[in-house]
């Protein structure tokens, strides 16, 4: 359980952080960069909702859902797998996650029409903040690859299956929102030439 009494304990004075575990990570280590981008992630689909609770609940619920699984995520990012016996079960990103975003992805995209084009970030409100939180979900993505390949760290499949479905769904969550709108704002090749 969390229990948070007091926000600040003056231990990252120093630079740096501690992981679930205990360990003190400088705050610019790569793991502590990716669970903050997931953090931010988060933040940026916070603020998607803002737009899409009264228009769209059902997307609304699917988002408040993910913010849930990104929380997970992030503590996982900060349990690290270090083969050691913990006291408590670190908390794991798992497939079913993954399969339901991949399912929702699925049902937002049935009814969308074919692009033909590459989709440029904005439309309504809703639809660009969900652009920018898919900007920042790949970047997320980019950061946890990079630590699954360091050495002495790693990042277990199904949460980089999760962070890629993620920008696939947000991407696809933007073009729900911009069809209801009148449609995506495509890009046109040498326009402004």
């Amino acid at each position: 359980m969390v229990v948070l009494n007091r926000i600040y304990t003056r231990t990252g004075d120093d630079g740096t952080t501690a992981l679930a575990t205990g360990a003190r990570r400088p705050k610019f280590d790569l793991r502590v960069s990716a669970y903050g981008t997931v953090d931010e992630t988060n933040a940026c689909i916070g603020m998607a909702r803002l737009h899409c609770a009264g228009e769209d609940p059902e997307l609304d619920a699917m988002l408040g859902r993910i913010q849930n699984d990104l929380f997970d995520l992030g503590a996982e990012l900060a349990s690290p797998d270090t083969g050691e016996k913990l006291a408590w079960e670190p908390l794991r990103i798992v497939q079913a996650q993954v399969d339901r975003l991949e399912a929702e992805i699925d049902q937002l995209n049935r009814p969308l029409g074919t692009l033909r084009s590459f989709v440029l970030p904005g439309g309504t409100p809703g639809a660009a903040h969900l652009h920018l939180a898919r900007t920042v979900s790949r970047r997320a993505e980019r950061l946890m690859v990079e630590l699954s390949q360091g050495e002495g760290e790693s990042v277990a499949q199904p949460a980089l299956k999760f962070i890629n479905r993620l920008s696939d769904f947000l991407f696809v969550a933007s073009r729900h929102l911009n069809a209801r709108a009148g449609g995506d704002v495509l890009w046109t090749p040498g326009q402004n030439r």
